[in-house]
């Protein structure tokens, strides 16, 4: 059995805050206002992940109320999400990501993105695509307002018992 989860997030944007997307620390004038590390992107693909499988979404999970959650690592965040998906007999098979921002250049970050992503939710670097696309100077990301992503994932049913995807 297969199912489709679709993710989407965005964080307002201010001076003097990290930004960091699929993982990996950007150089940025700008960064994310969050609770946690405000990783749009891994936020988008939890998202995705927990709605494929019915689980609801990432705030259900770790509540933006609960100081656990202060400043903890999306990757972390992710991992923890990758079990529960597991949980249900699910496993990831792709993951198909946007990310909309004016500035900065995300081209020279995207593999890196890729392959932390892919570890973290057990794939093959192959199985994950990450793309960047501007606004052209309109709507807070293109006025550098807000920073967003937008994810689609597929998940395929498997055998707990021998680990095999059913056919």
């Amino acid at each position: 059995m297969l199912r489709i989860g679709q993710g989407y997030d965005l964080h307002r944007l201010a001076p003097g805050e990290g930004l960091i997307l699929g993982g990996v620390e950007l150089e940025s004038p700008l960064g994310t206002i969050a609770h946690s590390d405000g990783d749009v992107l891994l936020h988008a693909l939890c998202d995705a992940l927990l709605g494929a499988v019915a689980l609801g979404d990432i705030g259900r999970h770790f509540p933006d109320s609960d100081p656990a959650y202060r400043g903890i690592s999306s990757r972390e965040l992710l991992r923890r999400v990758v079990e529960l998906v597991e949980t249900t007999g699910f496993s990831v098979n792709n993951i198909d990501a946007t990310i909309v921002a004016e500035a900065p250049r995300l081209m020279p970050y995207v593999d890196q993105m890729c392959k932390k992503i892919a570890g973290d939710c057990r794939l093959q670097v192959s199985a994950v695509n990450v793309k960047a696309t501007t606004t052209e100077q309109l709507g807070p990301e293109g006025r550098q307002e807000a920073i967003s992503a937008q994810v689609v994932v597929l998940v395929e049913s498997i055998d707990l018992s021998i680990g095999v995807p059913r056919r």
